[in-house]
């Protein structure tokens, strides 16, 4: 504020947070572990009416695919206000929408923009998914749904049942794959076969109890479940088991879409075509928006299936077209992909010499990291000492986040990572892994030390224990350096204090904060 005195400028932060303490919901979230009370905002940084500038990797839980005001959206806004056009129309046909559509179409995958449909929906991603859910139930004549241990899709009612967090069963769960924690405790290729086999045996057992559903939904990269990429030939696999059953496959890609992961879709990676695509966050350009497009045979629903008031909003679809356009005429999802290699590369050798991280996985500029609880003296029966041939760290591998050269942040807390015969066809695999426990404490921790620095970052992952990265896509080389050097120095600084206090054992429930 010009002209403010820092007192002044303190009082109204202090002010302003006291009450929304006061008078907003117990439901908030973000508020509690980010007290800042931004004013101004652009690209990468946010300034707080504190005075305080802070590096924001939350980016709107991935909304902001360019970051805050980029000029292109701006200009697209108000060209929307100067035109006199309305702002609000329902589903009416406008020039603003026929543009957008446009856009959109031009960016899908290969095989479905030829034949695709779109319905607006409400602007909150989760109306999409719900959207999403009715539209396979009406086409199909079925009601079931396939869905993912550790999946976040929404907090209305039927998103939620298909979320990892669901309070009661609504649909089949099946395994997604994970190496650092998988389910079956062995994680790499081997790991998501036997998830595949899950999947396809659950279909085709008559006595599985799961009849053939409605549709399947997932996500390409799991985002509040804890940055989890899903293999892309565990993915093609879905694809075919799926369009052999005659199963609508639904991709949630409101949070990995518009350049995020290193492709303009997540399910590019892996040369998959959806039956239905459900949009959110970053395709209305920081404006609330979200879409789902679809195969058109599916296209069976009567008018007014799906409605909502706010789904003709201008305004959004013209920050969307701006934004879809920029991304790909600029080729910022190959940016990310360069980018986030070389942030996951120094993120790895950070965490090899650091035992507190568990694991740095991610795709593109969507990036996470597990922080957990180490307990060097735990082993196997018949395991080798940690120290020796076969263990995974050097003789002196501390207990707290000191690490020791050559410790394996994907491997770490595995006793034995020594390869063993599989089944006859399956790929050879580690034997079984026992990650160490996970440190929402310390994440919590890293969150608070790393906005001491001035950098926002969001936590995740099915025990809170997964500090996340989601910059905008127009990070620069020299801001993504300040990010890693603000990261860095804030988890070394709450390892340390962590040692000081004692380790972290508690189980934390988790929380989806994925806004919608």
């Amino acid at each position: 504020m010009a002209g403010a005195t820092s007192g002044e400028t303190r009082g109204l932060h202090e002010g302003i947070l006291r009450r929304q303490s006061a008078r907003e919901s117990s439901a908030r979230t973000y508020a509690r572990a980010l007290p800042i009370v931004p004013v101004r905002a652009r690209g990468l940084t946010i300034e707080g009416a504190d005075g305080r500038r802070y590096l924001d990797c939350l980016s709107g839980a991935g909304t902001l695919a360019l970051g805050h005001n980029h000029p292109v959206v701006l200009e697209a806004i108000r060209g929307v206000l100067d035109s006199g056009a309305p702002l609000s129309v329902l589903d009416l046909a406008t020039p603003v929408k026929d543009a957008f559509v446009t856009e959109l179409f031009r960016t899908l995958p290969p095989g479905l923009a030829d034949r695709a449909r779109v319905q607006f929906c409400g602007p909150a991603g989760t109306d999409a998914v719900e959207a999403a859910l009715k539209l396979v139930r009406a086409a199909t004549g079925r009601s079931g749904v396939l869905a993912f241990a550790g999946a976040y899709h929404g907090m209305t009612a039927g998103a939620l049942a298909v979320s990892g967090g669901a309070p009661d069963v609504q649909a089949a769960r099946l395994p997604y794959p994970q190496d650092y924690r998988c389910p079956f405790g062995i994680g790499g290729p081997a790991g998501a076969e036997l998830a595949a086999r899950w999947a396809e045996s659950l279909l085709d057992d008559p006595k599985s109890g799961v009849p053939l559903p409605a549709g399947m939904i997932l996500e390409p990269v799991q985002g509040e479940g804890g940055v989890i990429p899903a293999p892309d030939d565990w993915l093609r696999r879905m694809r075919r088991l799926t369009a052999d059953r005659s199963i609508p496959l639904i991709a949630d890609e409101i949070q990995t879409g518009v350049g995020r992961t290193g492709a303009f879709w997540a399910v590019d990676h892996s040369g998959v075509t959806p039956d239905v695509m459900v949009l959110s966050k970053a395709i209305g350009g920081s404006l609330p928006l979200a879409v789902v497009v679809y195969r058109d045979d599916l296209d069976t629903w009567q008018p007014g299936a799906h409605a909502g008031t706010f789904r003709g909003n201008q305004l959004a679809m013209a920050a969307g077209t701006a934004t879809l356009a920029y991304v790909r005429e600029n080729a910022l999802a190959e940016r990310a992909a360069v980018l986030g290699s070389r942030m996951l590369t120094r993120l790895a050798d950070f965490g090899r010499e650091h035992a507190c991280v568990g694991d740095v996985r991610g795709r593109g500029l969507m990036i996470g990291i597990e922080l957990v609880t180490p307990e060097p003296e735990r082993r196997e029966p018949g395991a080798p000492e940690r120290g020796g041939p076969d263990g995974l760290g050097g003789a002196g591998d501390p207990a707290g986040c000191g690490g020791g050269p050559g410790a394996d942040p994907g491997t770490r807390g595995v006793p034995d990572a020594r390869t063993a015969p599989t089944a006859p066809g399956m790929p050879m695999a580690p034997a079984a892994r026992t990650p160490y426990p996970p440190a929402p404490g310390l994440a919590a921790a890293v969150q608070r030390e790393c906005l001491r620095r001035g950098l926002i970052v969001e936590l995740g992952g099915r025990h809170a224990s997964v500090v996340r990265l989601l910059p905008p896509l127009t990070i620069s080389d020299e801001q993504a350096e300040a990010v890693l050097d603000r990261l860095t120095d804030a988890i070394t600084a709450a390892a340390r204090d962590h040692e000081t206090h004692g380790p972290d054992r508690q189980r934390h429930p988790g929380a989806d904060r994925r806004a919608g």
